[in-house]
This record gives C-alpha cells, sequence and structure tokens, in this order.
C-alpha cells in the first residue's frame, strides 16, 4: 500500500467507522452474547418489529402442504398471502386426520360433521381465506383483478392446467409484467411430466427411502418419515425462490417464473449418495440408526425406560433412546472405559478401522449390552459427566416442557383469534431475525372468511356482486 492509498483510508467520516455510535450502542457492545441475543432477538414481542415483506401481495391457488408452505413462509415475513380454496369445500388437507376433531368448519358446509383436521396446522397460517371456482369461465375476470393487484401467485396444479384455463403464466404475464409466478409440480415437466405427486413419492421416487431404514440383515425395510418431510423441505426451497425473484424484481422491474418439482426436491436431501455412485459405482444401503461415516455417532436402546408408569405408549416405552457420539480417539477410548470394554479399543484404535460394518455391529451390541440395565437418563448422564456427548430421544412432550425450547420461543402457546390456545412450534423455529422476525398472528381460517374483505375491501366489488356469485358456488 502506498502513503495515497493510505491516506484515503485514514480520511473518513465517524459514522462510516465500525464500532458503537452511542453509549446505549456501547453498554450492547459490553453485553455477555447470552444477554445480547435474549435482548436482540425478544422472543415475545415479535409484532413490535417491522415486517420484511410488507406491502408484498401474494396469492396461494394450493392445497395439501407442499405448495401451501411455501406461501405460509411469505406470510410469516410480512407478506399478505391470499389462499384461494374452493367453495363449500375448502383445501383438501382441512378433510384429513388427525381426527377432524377441531370442528371448526363454517356453518355453510355441505358436508356436516366434518371438521378442519390437525393435519391442515401450520401450512397456511397468517393467510386470508377466500374461495373461487375457477374452473368456470365466470370467474376469470375475478381471477384477473385479484392478480393485477398482486405480486406473485403459487400453485400446485398439474402440468398445464392453468394454461388451460388461461391463468397460467404466459398469460398472467401480460397483464401484469412484474408478476412472480411459481408452478409447484410434482415432477416438474419431461417424461413424468403427467404424474402427481405427493411426499411419499417423493421420498420413494427420488431415492431417499432406499437410504433411510435399517438394513434387511437387520430386519429392518426401506423407511420412509412419518412426518411429511419433503412436503416442507420443498415448501421452504421454493420460498427461498420466491425472495430471490422478489429482490431480481426490485432490480429489473420484471417477474419470472419459478418451476419447482417436489420429487427433484427429495434428490437433494441424498446427501453423498449420487457422487459415491459417480465415482465409485457404489449404491448406497441403508444403515439405520448408524453412520457409515463415523464411529460410534448414532442411536442406541435402553434396556429400562425412563417413563414407566405413563400411560401413553409414546412416552412409556419410546423413552429409551439415546445419542450417542464418540468417533474421536480418545472419546472412544473413554467410551470403552465407561461400558468396562478397554479391549474394544485395543480392537479398533483408529477410527477407520471403527466405521467398518463388522466393527460397528460390534460397537453397537456392546454399547447396549452396557446399557441393558439402566434407563435413558442413567445413560446420558454417565456418559456426559464422562465428557461423551450424549442425549436422549426426545418425544413431543418433552420438547414441549425443554426450559431451551421455551427461553427461545421455539414452542409456544398461540392465542388465536377465532379458536383460542393453539400450541404452535411453525414460524419461530425457524431461524430468529433480530430486526425483522417471522410472526404467527392466526393459525388458520374458516373457508370464505375474508370473501368480504378481499372481495369488496381490496376489489371494490358491490355486496350484490359478491352474493350473486356466491349463490352460484363460483365464490
Amino acid at each position: 500500500m502506498d502513503d495515497k492509498e493510505f491516506q484515503k483510508l485514514k480520511v473518513c467520516d465517524f459514522e462510516e467507522l465500525p464500532g458503537p455510535k452511542s453509549k446505549e450502542e456501547l453498554e450492547e457492545m459490553k453485553m455477555p452474547f447470552e444477554e445480547y441475543c435474549r435482548k436482540a432477538f425478544d422472543p415475545g414481542n415479535e409484532m413490535t418489529k417491522p415486517e420484511a415483506l410488507k406491502g408484498i401481495r401474494w396469492l396461494s391457488t394450493t392445497m395439501y402442504i407442499f405448495t401451501p408452505h411455501s406461501a405460509a413462509n411469505l406470510a410469516e415475513l410480512g407478506a399478505e398471502v391470499i389462499k384461494v380454496e374452493m367453495p363449500r369445500m375448502g383445501d383438501p388437507m382441512r378433510h384429513t386426520s388427525p381426527f377432524n376433531e377441531a370442528y371448526l368448519y363454517p356453518l355453510h358446509d355441505t358436508r356436516p360433521m366434518t371438521g378442519t383436521g390437525y393435519g391442515f396446522a401450520n401450512a397456511n397460517i397468517n393467510e386470508y381465506y377466500i374461495t373461487l371456482d375457477y374452473h368456470v369461465p365466470e370467474s376469470k375476470r375475478v381471477f384477473y383483478d385479484l392478480v393485477k393487484m398482486s405480486d406473485g401467485l403459487t400453485e400446485c396444479y398439474r402440468h398445464g392446467t392453468f394454461d388451460r384455463w388461461k391463468q397460467g403464466y404466459r398469460y398472467l404475464l401480460e397483464m401484469n409484467p412484474r408478476f412472480i409466478y411459481v408452478w409447484g409440480g410434482g415432477f416438474g415437466y419431461g417424461p413424468k411430466i403427467f404424474g402427481g405427486s405427493y411426499d411419499i413419492l417423493g421420498q420413494a421416487h427420488a431415492g431417499l427411502a432406499s437410504i433411510t431404514g435399517t438394513h434387511e440383515d437387520f430386519g429392518g425395510h426401506a423407511t420412509k418419515c412419518t412426518n411429511w418431510c419433503i412436503d416442507w423441505y420443498s415448501g421452504t426451497q421454493i420460498a427461498v425462490a420466491a425472495l430471490a425473484a422478489i429482490n431480481w424484481r426490485r432490480k429489473t422491474g420484471l417477474g419470472t417464473m419459478i418451476e419447482f418439482s417436489q420429487v427433484q426436491a427429495a434428490t437433494r436431501m441424498c446427501g453423498y449418495t449420487a457422487p459415491l455412485y459417480g465415482r465409485f459405482g457404489i449404491v448406497r444401503q441403508r444403515w439405520g440408526n448408524w453412520d457409515t461415516q463415523l464411529c460410534a455417532h448414532g442411536i442406541i436402546m435402553t434396556g429400562k425406560v425412563d417413563f414407566p408408569d405413563a400411560k401413553n405408549p409414546q412416552e412409556k416405552f419410546e423413552s429409551r433412546y439415546v445419542m450417542v457420539s464418540a468417533f474421536q480417539d480418545a472419546d472412544f477410548k473413554e467410551l470403552c472405559n465407561v461400558i468396562k470394554k478397554p479391549d474394544l479399543f485395543s480392537s479398533y484404535k483408529t477410527h477407520k478401522e471403527r466405521v467398518g460394518a463388522p466393527a460397528q455391529i460390534e460397537i453397537y451390541k456392546a454399547i447396549e449390552d452396557w446399557a441393558v440395565d439402566k434407563t435413558r437418563s442413567e445413560v446420558v448422564k454417565i456418559l456426559k459427566e464422562a465428557g461423551i456427548l450424549a442425549a436422549p430421544v426426545l418425544n413431543d412432550k418433552e420438547v414441549y416442557e425443554s426450559e431451551h425450547f421455551r427461553t427461545r420461543g421455539t414452542i409456544r402457546w398461540l392465542d388465536d383469534p377465532l379458536f383460542g390456545d393453539f400450541l404452535v412450534h411453525c414460524t419461530y423455529s425457524a431461524g430468529l431475525l433480530s430486526k425483522t422476525p417471522r410472526r404467527l398472528r392466526w393459525q388458520w381460517r374458516p373457508v370464505g372468511a375474508d370473501n368480504v374483505k378481499i372481495y369488496h375491501d381490496l376489489l371494490g366489488y358491490p355486496m350484490s356482486t359478491i352474493e350473486e356469485l356466491y349463490n352460484k358456488n363460483i365464490l
């Protein structure tokens, strides 16, 4: 660096220098990190802070979990999201398990004695709920009016359906060049374009289920995740793409189309599976709760449960699993001493020796033999006191009661405006933002709850027109 360049660095405004600019900022800089985080994120006071996507209006012509979740992500960040459902029927996901026990369906439902099941929870939060049957020609004007006043749309119909109805990307772009259009398809375009998809199909067809579960040698099978993990994962990925498209539009003034394959998303969750086959021709196998790359690094079962008197079988019989991680040589040696198997370390002193299949079978059996007369809590306590990383496999009740999650506000009670207390884990578990945090206003609303708000207050339709469209089952 010459003198001229050095002089340029020296001459700058105070405001451009790093560091605190006031006494308050100075005090904040002195805070311990834990205290600073509590102050910066301030769980429970998200509503007092700005919203990152305030001013964005998005249409969610979606159903089930996959695509609705993508739009809900935007609603969590402050966008005005309008959920479009079929008149009287609503999103099919409302009619799913568990048990439709909520009984929150409107009185005008043509299917009495049905409610909105809890499977519908979390995927459409903070949204306004309207109805529109856009299959019929009379609905086109209504749909186009919504598009002209919106920034984007997410749809999940089969390939070309919206195009046939003259409401696909190429049509909408003509009336709103800034429009962002998302098609969330099952397989996306290509040879399988005719096919729809579900979460289980995504897990199966993308190869994820083939590497999940325990090998047949141990009595296992290919296993799907109990939750709809591909749906939630895909929805989050779509939201990231939508945020990028919004940023692109701010720079260029132009909209764009996003095509997203639910099945394709699951391939990304397969990790090193494709590179392993591409380089060595090896088809990855299932390996259950053990790790093919690290040992010991897996989940073991103890002989006794933590809650022998619990009435709930999940709480009683499943409270006996422990995650153990001791793959460093020193940690593994200590683990062998704890379980009174020092000869095990003598046999497998290096990590390369431990990750082999025969070694893993012997190692995990020895750990479980040692834990056969112990509870989950006892095993965790003994291992942690020995400096070995160990943690219980928690159930929902334990997660809810966790001081850590309570402190962070990850799981909390929502005072829903319509339905009262509702225990939620969405929104706040997706990453904390100090300045523009996610927030949850309501869990869901009845079918057509906001028809008047959107069609009358926003679009300016007379109440007589809304009533006429309603009587024709268009709204």
